[in-house]
């Protein structure tokens, strides 16, 4: 049983503690928001409407006595940029693991995370945006990158008005993840500028779009989130992954997607080299693929 503490009760926050809660081989042991937050001293029950559920909501003020009483495995954290940060050296110092859902960091703060997994040796996931299916849109342009470094890459991102960081830390990551294919297929361009355009709109969970220009063809790669279940879910995922552990980890790593790839471009090369000695042999590829 892998006991789990939540940090942050909105909209996405609220939806991963009914998730949590409904879980066989997770036990939400304690939730804890800001401390001058009106949901302090509530049931979680009364504030996702399901019900006393016998978990009196902390504010971040007393995190340690949380922490030690609670004694979770893994904390999950869906609070601020700056809270984040301030709670995670609490919790690496008391040898807690943390899944980090937290988006708006700065590089140096993301450096600061990474840091404290050497220092202290429990692990962070860092997700700034926790959906499975965004993570392959992020594998999907880094591929695409790597073979059309001659096309113009751009990405869009679509939130609810409310959401306080732009461009999210998702677009951010999309951005890099491109970056990093065109300069794995072209190691000598120094700079590759790829352009965020942000908007802010009513009640949009999240859409994220690659478009893929070049002067004959256009592809466009989307994801969008339907239900903040989607994060429930990599939350769980990612929780799960990071039990035991330590170091530092990202969503990529969480899925395994380089080793998904990995298996099926070596499964692709064995059924070419098998159809290649097939017909060297005088085996049709019919014959050949039976086999």
């Amino acid at each position: 049983m892998i006991r789990v503490c939540l940090i942050g009760l909105g909209k996405t926050g609220r939806e991963i503690a009914n998730f949590l809660l409904k879980q066989e081989d997770i036990k939400l042991v304690a939730v804890i928001c800001s401390a001058d937050s009106d949901k302090v001293g509530k049931d979680l029950g009364e504030i996702i409407e399901i019900g006393e559920t016998g978990i009196k909501v902390d504010g971040a003020n007393h995190l340690e006595e949380v922490i030690f009483k609670a004694k979770p495995d893994v904390v999950l954290d869906f609070s601020s940029p700056k809270a984040t940060i301030k709670n995670a050296k609490v919790f690496s110092k008391m040898k807690v693991n943390i899944v980090v859902g937290t988006t708006g960091f700065t590089k140096f703060a993301m450096k600061k995370l990474f840091v404290l997994t050497r220092k202290y040796h429990n692990a962070i996931v860092y997700a700034p945006n926790i959906t499975l299916g965004v993570n392959v849109l992020m594998l999907f342009s880094n591929l695409a990158a790597n073979i059309l470094n001659e096309y113009d890459f751009q990405v869009t991102e679509i939130h609810h008005k409310n959401k306080k960081d732009a461009p999210s830390g998702t677009a951010l990551k999309i951005a890099v993840e491109i970056e990093k294919g065109i300069k794995a297929s072209q190691p000598e361009k120094e700079e590759v500028d790829i352009p965020i355009h942000a908007v802010r709109a009513g009640g949009v969970i999240g859409k994220h779009e690659v478009m893929i220009i070049g002067e004959n063809d256009k592809i466009q790669i989307s994801h969008e989130s339907f239900s903040r279940k989607a994060f429930a879910v990599g939350a769980i995922k990612a929780i799960k992954f990071i039990f035991g552990k330590t170091g530092y980890f990202e969503m990529n790593d969480v899925i395994n997607l380089k080793k998904i790839l990995g298996d099926y471009l070596e499964k692709e090369n064995s059924v070419l080299n098998r159809r290649y000695l097939g017909k060297r042999n005088g085996i049709g590829e019919t014959q050949e693929s039976l086999a």
